[in-house]
């Protein structure tokens, strides 16, 4: 998964990265955080890990993609920034020691296909948390991948390059199948293919809260899109804020 496509990622991508770091200082304040070491999981091209870096936190981006990796060393190279990153999945990652804080944006949740492997994930975020430190993600729901997402086909053009994203949704195992074609214009004119083949899985707030339960997280907060109203199933995208117990 994202080979070829990490050379347009950052191109196609429209998520406003600022308001995703603006929405996680406003958490941390919200419940008395001043978080200095941060993991930032799933990082990609280190969007999200770059503009908090810049902001003060001490960042590490972890991300099982070395093409995603090399893209976001080459940015926090260029931007004077000195971040840790490791090439790793997130559901058997081994860090040098416990974080304050981590983070883990744009449904990479989402990608944990598996149940089991969300558990580990959510054990390792327990172990590597600092007491009382906090885990905020975001989740595509089941309404979203199911419904709007799920069975249908999205075309378009931008930026030089022409896509077609085919999406079908399994009732029988929560999985949306994510087929992907892409045509990027080169400097003669001609266009170069690529595929991607994704998965996410729908998850709903109850799994969720019981599998951070059962991993000794609680569950501080389940808001909709950056606020502080509880979400529900019903909403596209969640934001889960859980904490390590402390004690």
């Amino acid at each position: 998964m994202y080979n070829d496509f990490a050379e347009v990622y950052d191109r196609l991508q429209d998520a406003d990265y600022e308001t995703f770091c603006d929405y996680y200082e406003e958490i941390f304040k919200k419940l008395g955080k001043n978080p200095e070491l941060v993991l930032d999981a799933a990082c990609g091209t280190g969007n999200i890990t770059i503009p908090m870096a810049r902001r003060g936190y001490d960042m590490i981006g972890l991300d099982l993609s070395c093409e995603m990796l090399n893209i976001a060393k080459e940015k926090a190279q260029r931007a004077g920034l000195d971040i840790l990153f490791l090439n790793q999945d997130m559901c058997e990652m081994e860090l040098y020691g416990t974080v304050d804080a981590i983070l883990c944006a744009l449904d990479g949740v989402n990608y944990i296909t598996d149940k089991n492997d969300l558990k580990k994930f959510f054990s390792l975020v327990h172990n590597y948390l600092n007491p009382g430190g906090v885990f905020i993600f975001d989740i595509n729901s089941v309404h979203k991948l199911q419904n709007i997402l799920g069975g249908n086909t999205f075309v378009n053009e931008e930026d030089g390059i022409f896509y077609v994203w085919q999406s079908e949704f399994s009732e029988e195992t929560n999985i949306c199948d994510f087929d992907l074609s892409f045509f990027v214009e080169n400097k003669d004119g001609s266009y170069t293919r690529f595929d991607e083949f994704q998965q996410e899985r729908a998850y709903t707030i109850k799994e969720i809260t019981e599998i951070a339960t059962a991993e000794n997280l609680d569950v501080t907060g389940v808001y909709k899109d950056f606020g502080f109203s509880t979400a529900d199933d019903c909403d596209e995208r969640i934001f889960f804020v859980l904490s390590k117990k402390i004690g």
